[in-house]
C-alpha cells in the first residue's frame, strides 16, 4: 500500500488537470532534438516550451526518434563533428539544421519546409561571407557595410517604404524596409533575378520591383510615387524639426502643400516647429562630418568645464562611418556613477551663456529600472533636442540640429548600442532578444523576464555575447 501523501499524488485531481493541460501534439512525424552546446540550458528550456506549447514534438535525449536537430551559432564543420561522435543507430542521420527553421516554424505553427539556407551540411562556416542560401534572418546577425553594391535597387525600395510610412501602413513599411537591408548585405550586385531565389523577405512585391529595374533600369511604382503631389508634400513636411507622419497627414488633408502655408498659420504650431521653420534651410542641408566633430569639441570643452572628467561620445550615423547625416547624437556621461546628476541643465546654461543655443528642449530623466522591465524600446534618459549656431568662417554660421543624452556609466554599453542605430538594426536587435532569446532590450538594459535577471556590460561586446550574437562593429550595422 502507497503511503497516504503518495496515494493523495497519485489520484489527486491536480495532477489529472495538469496532464490534460498539456497541448496535444500536432505534428508526429516531427520530432526535434535542440542541441545544447551553443545554446545554453535556460535559453534551451525556453524554446522547448514554445515548440510544445505550439504542438511539437520536443525530444530531451538525441534519441533514434529524432528527425530534425537544431542547433545555434554553429558551423557546419562543429555540427558535423557533433553528428560523428553519436553512433547511428536509426534508419537514417537527422538532418541537422541551423536556429533559423526552427524560428521560422514556430511563426509559421508549424513545420516549414527544409531548405539549403537551413541546412548546416551546406552551410559554409561563419566567417565566410553570405550567400543568398545562407542570408540570416534578422538584420543584427548579417554585416551590413555603409557601402555596399546594390544602391539603386535599395533605394527604390526604400522609396515604397517612406510611401508606405507615410499612409500609416508599419507592416508595409517594414516588409519593404527588410528586403532593402538584404539587397545591402550582399556580397555583390544583384544581376539576375535568380540570385534573389532563398533570400528573406524579398516578397512578391519587392521582387517584382527588382524585377522591373534589372530589366529597365527604372520602376514605373517608385517613378509615379515620387512625382506624386502627395509624396513630395509629406517629405516637405516632415522634414521640418518638430513634425512627424500624422502631423504632416493633418495638414495635407487640410490643403496645405507649402512651407509658406505653414507659415501663415505659425498660431497653430508648437514651439519646436517654429524653430524648425525658423531654421528650416539650413536643418534641411546635410550635416558635413567636419561639422559633427567641431561640435563634438565644442560640447566636450564646456561638459569639462561643468563636469571634469566627463565624456562625450559621437553617436549615430556618424559613428557607423557615414561622412553626412541630418543631426548630430552625443552621449554624454562619467566614469563615477551619480556625477551625471544634474549635469545637463548647467551645461544648457553655459552654452546659452557662449550664444551658442538658438533652442532647446529639455527633457527630465525617468527610472530606468521600469522600462526595462515593462519592455518599452524608447529609453528615458535626461536629454536636450536642440539647435545650435556653429560659427562658420570667414563671420558665417549655421543651425545645426543635436541631441544631447546624458547617460549613467552602468547604462553606457547600451546606450551607445542603442544610439549608434541604424534604425532597422536596434529594431531588429530589439526583435531577435524578445523572439529568439525571451529577453527584453532596450538603450537603458537587457531583461530576462522569466527570470527576472538584469544583465550587466561593459562595452557592446558584451551585449553581443549576452544574446548569443557574433559581435558587428558599428560600421557594419548599415542595415
Amino acid at each position: 500500500m502507497l503511503p497516504k501523501r503518495r496515494r493523495e499524488r497519485v489520484g489527486s485531481p491536480v495532477g489529472a488537470f495538469a496532464a490534460s493541460a498539456l497541448p496535444s501534439v500536432r505534428f508526429p512525424d516531427v520530432a526535434i532534438y535542440l542541441a545544447e552546446p551553443r545554446m545554453g540550458r535556460s535559453r534551451r528550456a525556453f524554446l522547448s516550451r514554445l515548440a510544445r506549447s505550439k504542438g511539437f514534438r520536443v525530444l530531451d535525449t538525441c534519441s533514434p526518434e529524432v528527425t530534425h536537430v537544431v542547433m545555434e551559432q554553429t558551423s557546419a564543420e562543429e555540427a558535423q563533428r557533433w553528428q560523428e561522435a553519436r553512433t547511428a543507430s536509426g534508419p537514417a542521420p537527422p538532418v541537422l539544421l541551423d536556429i533559423s527553421w526552427f524560428t521560422e516554424s514556430m511563426a509559421a505553427g508549424q513545420p516549414v519546409s527544409v531548405e539549403r539556407r537551413h541546412r548546416l551540411e551546406v552551410t559554409a562556416s561563419r566567417d565566410s561571407p553570405p550567400g543568398p542560401s545562407q542570408m540570416p534572418v534578422y538584420a543584427c546577425q548579417r554585416p551590413t557595410p555603409l557601402l555596399h553594391h546594390n544602391t539603386h535597387l535599395s533605394e527604390a525600395l526604400e522609396t515604397l517604404a517612406e510611401a508606405a510610412g507615410f499612409e500609416g501602413s508599419e507592416g508595409r513599411l517594414l516588409s519593404f524596409r527588410r528586403a532593402a537591408s538584404v539587397l545591402r548585405a550582399l556580397p555583390g550586385p544583384v544581376t539576375a533575378l535568380s540570385q534573389l531565389q532563398g533570400l528573406p523577405y524579398l516578397g512578391g512585391h519587392s521582387f517584382r520591383v527588382v524585377q522591373e529595374l534589372l530589366e529597365h533600369g527604372v520602376c514605373e511604382e517608385v517613378e509615379r510615387i515620387q512625382s506624386s503631389d502627395r509624396y513630395q508634400t509629406m517629405k516637405l513636411f516632415t522634414q521640418v524639426f518638430g513634425v512627424g507622419v500624422k502631423t504632416a497627414n493633418r495638414w495635407y488633408q487640410e490643403g496645405l502643400r507649402t512651407l509658406d502655408d505653414l507659415r501663415k498659420q505659425s498660431q497653430r504650431l508648437t514651439r519646436q516647429q517654429r524653430a524648425g521653420l525658423q531654421y528650416h534651410q539650413d536643418l534641411s542641408t546635410p550635416v558635413q562630418r567636419p561639422d559633427a566633430e567641431a561640435l563634438q569639441q565644442v560640447v566636450e570643452v564646456a561638459v569639462r568645464q561643468t563636469l571634469p572628467g566627463a565624456t562625450v561620445t559621437l553617436t549615430g550615423g556618424f559613428r557607423r562611418g557615414k561622412l553626412q547625416g541630418h543631426d548630430v547624437d552625443l552621449l554624454i556621461s562619467h566614469p563615477e556613477e551619480g556625477q551625471e546628476v544634474g549635469l545637463l541643465p548647467q551645461l544648457l546654461l553655459r552654452l546659452q551663456d557662449q550664444g551658442l543655443l538658438m533652442y532647446q528642449q529639455y527633457q527630465r530623466g525617468g527610472e530606468p529600472s521600469h522600462i526595462v522591465r515593462q519592455g518599452h524600446t524608447m529609453d528615458a534618459f535626461e536629454r536636450s533636442f536642440c539647435i545650435f549656431r556653429l560659427p562658420q568662417p570667414p563671420g558665417a554660421w549655421k543651425a545645426v540640429r543635436v541631441d544631447l543624452v546624458v547617460v549613467p556609466i552602468s547604462q553606457f554599453p547600451f546606450a551607445l548600442l542603442g544610439w549608434t542605430g541604424s534604425q532597422l538594426f536596434e529594431r531588429e536587435l530589439r526583435r531577435f532578444s524578445h523572439q529568439e532569446r525571451g529577453l527584453r532590450l532596450t538603450s537603458q538594459g537587457l531583461f530576462d523576464p522569466e527570470q527576472k535577471r538584469v544583465f550587466h556590460a561593459t562595452s557592446e561586446e558584451d551585449i553581443f555575447r549576452h544574446l548569443g550574437l557574433k559581435y558587428l562593429p558599428p560600421e557594419q550595422r548599415n542595415a
